[in-house]
């Protein structure tokens, strides 16, 4: 199960936008800007089938640039990678897997963006300065044998 939201934000945005516009009205480059660049939703992740917990791993995707934790690849990625999720609004309240630091589940769950969210902080470093991101954490797929996935699970809810 993969996803992402780590392309490079782009278009015009209203300030603040997300303090007033719902997730389903916002506009593509609305969509956009709310991710904040962590990386995480790209990571390899387990689901025990009778539990539904999700066990996330350190591996991510082979598209995942670990070190500016953005898509190479991001509008041919479905095509690259067909389990790749496009996110939507809809979406948002069923992916239980989400971070709880993602911006998209923040705003459906009525909660503000954090501090270190570069839609506040003005800044796209801070979500990295801030430890949120996979930066210097994650190992791409390219790495690591399919049968050695699991070794990387990591033992928190990020």
């Amino acid at each position: 199960m993969k996803a992402t939201r780590s392309a490079p934000t782009s278009g015009r945005t209203t300030p603040s936008f997300w303090k007033t516009t719902p997730l389903t009205q916002m506009t593509r480059a609305q969509w956009e800007a709310l991710c904040d660049g962590c990386g995480r939703c790209c990571l390899q992740k387990f689901r025990d089938a009778k539990t539904g917990k999700v066990t996330y791993t350190w591996v991510s995707c082979y598209l995942l640039d670990t070190c500016q934790c953005r898509c190479t690849d991001y509008g041919n990625r479905t095509t690259l990678v067909p389990d790749c999720l496009v996110l939507t609004p809809d979406q948002v309240p069923h992916l239980r897997w989400l971070p709880i630091t993602c911006a998209y589940r923040r705003l459906y769950e009525g909660k503000p963006l954090r501090d270190w969210h570069p839609l506040v902080s003005g800044d796209p470093e801070s979500v990295h300065r801030a430890g949120i991101s996979v930066r210097d954490k994650a190992i791409s797929e390219v790495h690591v044998h399919p049968d050695d996935v699991d070794f990387y699970a990591i033992g928190y809810r990020i």
